[in-house]
């Protein structure tokens, strides 16, 4: 596991692509993730191939959190827990020292985004609570499915 390089956008943009349900973002904001946002995304390799990914970023406005944009494992690796070592990994890294709260938006049906956090909370001995926050009408304009924030607190670092 390792801090991103822009080279990595064309494999980071085919891991997302290959794992539905995800959103598909322009190859440019992965671009920008992997040299950007660098600090606080990961990617897994295996034999040098790409075969995990987390995008996240610290909320300008909230400082206190870590928003995890997006999980995603490549076929030939899921099941082997490389996401929660990721999401471990994540919380190690100095650009996330500091924060209390890891937060993400994940649509109802996503069961195993919800299996992941809701494992990661309990494993670290913290809540999650949940909220909606795009709506499905008022944000999507019926276009995408309702995401609902988790909230993670508090994060082990943060613990006394």
């Amino acid at each position: 596991m390792r801090c991103p390089k822009p080279e990595d956008g064309p494999a980071v943009t085919a891991l997302i692509a290959a794992s539905p349900p995800l959103d598909t973002n322009s190859a440019y904001c992965n671009l920008l993730q992997c040299s950007d946002f660098a600090d606080t995304c990961i990617v897994a390799e295996r034999a040098g191939k790409a075969i995990g990914w987390i995008s996240a970023y610290r909320p300008p406005s909230r400082p206190e959190a870590i928003f995890v944009w997006q999980v995603a494992v490549d076929a030939s690796a899921r099941g082997e827990g490389l996401a929660a070592r990721m999401l471990d990994e994540l919380l190690a890294r100095p650009a996330v020292r500091g924060a209390t709260t890891l937060t993400t938006t994940i649509t109802e049906q996503n069961s195993a985004s919800w299996g992941l956090f809701t494992a990661f909370a309990r494993r670290h001995g913290a809540s999650l609570t949940k909220s909606p926050r795009f709506e499905r009408d008022a944000h999507f304009a019926g276009a995408h499915d309702t995401e609902w924030q988790a909230s993670i607190a508090p994060l082990p670092s943060a613990q006394t």
